[in-house]
């Protein structure tokens, strides 16, 4: 029998495709003692797990021969019209997808060729950088901070280079936590409508903010000044719980139906009880219950901060988010995040070392911290734990 070489078989998209950095890390975290900062995982205390049971019952029992058969690509019709009364859109202009992970890919397979520029904030989220790099692309990067990227090098490279999209995320981003300003959101869009550039806006954390109302969206700012080329993601991941894998798209008709066609020779649909699931969960008491997060996440941030100011030595910068899930801390030039994670896993506490977020390398120097998933009381052991570790890679050798 002859031995196959399975490396010589695969398809050359195939070597494009990586283990995310951050599935691999959570095998190192997983051990009991581990303090982990490192998944950007919802707090499991929020799941709606007692009101999940008695709806899914209730949803097989009264629907079952609805929610375990086939369904439309497009999405369970209830929760598309729930989600577009929602974000104030038409039916037709809404898709469910299978978490955002997949509308990440479906827009890679969609929009790119292989060479094609696609424009990412740096540091940028690695889910969707793994999933636009499967196709080729030729990523152009801008650099980003608390306040979204930085609109001077947008322009200027766009001023050299025609993107097939640009990919931000302006709410809370995952890495950063940055918060693009309104102004900053006006001006991008009058420079996207200017070159006529579409723009793909991942919103996954948009109902976690700290303060008193959430700013609008691009894709809200777009359609008050009629201009299509905002394309949607968010998700009920954060709201409700993320192994349900319910999504949504919003987009100019034409879009989703391309969007649409892509994600029929993928899974056929998002998996029908889910999306019904989901839907009997946000009909009723869903403001109320974005309330809960919103004052848990808020909790848990300011347990952190408080928890850096103590603990972490001078030269270290962190970001203050104003909502959402994550810390992004920058270490002193010279010291390396992967060395600092050695350290860190020995005092049984866990991060993401920066340097995957970024498509085109660099931030050798910076980590993401997630304070999503401990209680405040963990939280602060965490940060001692890190502190140490950060302590001792700085003391002399």
């Amino acid at each position: 029998m002859k031995t196959l070489d399975w490396t010589t078989l695969f398809g050359e998209r195939a070597g494009r495709i990586q283990a995310s950095t951050i599935r691999e890390l959570l095998k190192l975290t997983q051990r009991p003692g581990v303090l982990s900062f490192a998944g950007g995982l919802p707090a499991p205390e929020l799941f709606p797990k007692e009101e999940a049971a008695q709806k899914a019952a209730e949803i097989l029992r009264e629907k079952g021969e609805v929610a375990l058969q086939y369904g439309p690509t497009e999405g369970y019709l209830p929760l598309r019209a729930w989600v577009a009364e929602w974000l104030g859109v038409k039916v037709e202009e809404v898709l469910i997808t299978t978490g955002s992970q997949q509308a990440l890919d479906l827009l890679g397979k969609v929009f790119l060729d292989e060479g094609s520029p696609v424009l990412l904030e740096a540091p940028s989220y690695m889910g969707a950088i793994q999933a636009f790099r499967a196709y080729g692309p030729r990523f152009l990067t801008v650099p980003a901070g608390e306040e979204g990227p930085d609109l001077e090098v947008l322009e200027e490279t766009l001023r050299r280079e025609r993107p097939r999209f640009l990919y931000l995320i302006p709410s809370f981003q995952n890495p950063s936590g940055g918060l693009m300003p309104l102004a900053a959101r006006k001006r991008l869009l009058e420079v996207v409508m200017a070159q006529g550039l579409v723009v793909v806006e991942d919103d996954a954390y948009r109902e976690l903010y700290f303060g008193e109302a959430r700013l609008p969206s691009l894709f809200e700012l777009a359609r008050e000044a009629g201009y299509p080329g905002v394309i949607y993601l968010s998700s009920f991941s954060k709201v409700l719980a993320p192994g349900l894998r319910v999504a949504f798209v919003a987009a100019h008709p034409e879009a989703i139906l391309k969007l649409t066609q892509a994600k029929q020779g993928v899974d056929l649909h998002t998996p029908v009880l889910n999306q019904i699931l989901v839907h009997e969960l946000v009909k009723e008491g869903f403001a109320e219950r974005l309330e809960r997060i919103r004052a848990t996440y808020k909790a848990k941030a300011m347990a952190m901060l408080e928890a850096l100011a103590r603990e972490m030595p001078e030269g270290v910068r962190y970001t203050r988010p104003k909502g959402g899930m994550f810390v992004w801390m920058e270490l002193p030039n010279g010291l390396s995040a992967e060395a600092l994670f050695q350290r860190a896993i020995a005092e049984e506490v866990a991060f993401v070392p920066g340097a995957p977020f970024f498509a085109n390398g660099g931030g050798e120097n910076t980590l993401r911290l997630s304070y999503a998933t401990l209680d405040p009381g963990r939280i602060a052991e965490g940060m001692r734990r890190l502190g140490r570790a950060l302590k001792g890679l700085l003391a002399p050798a």
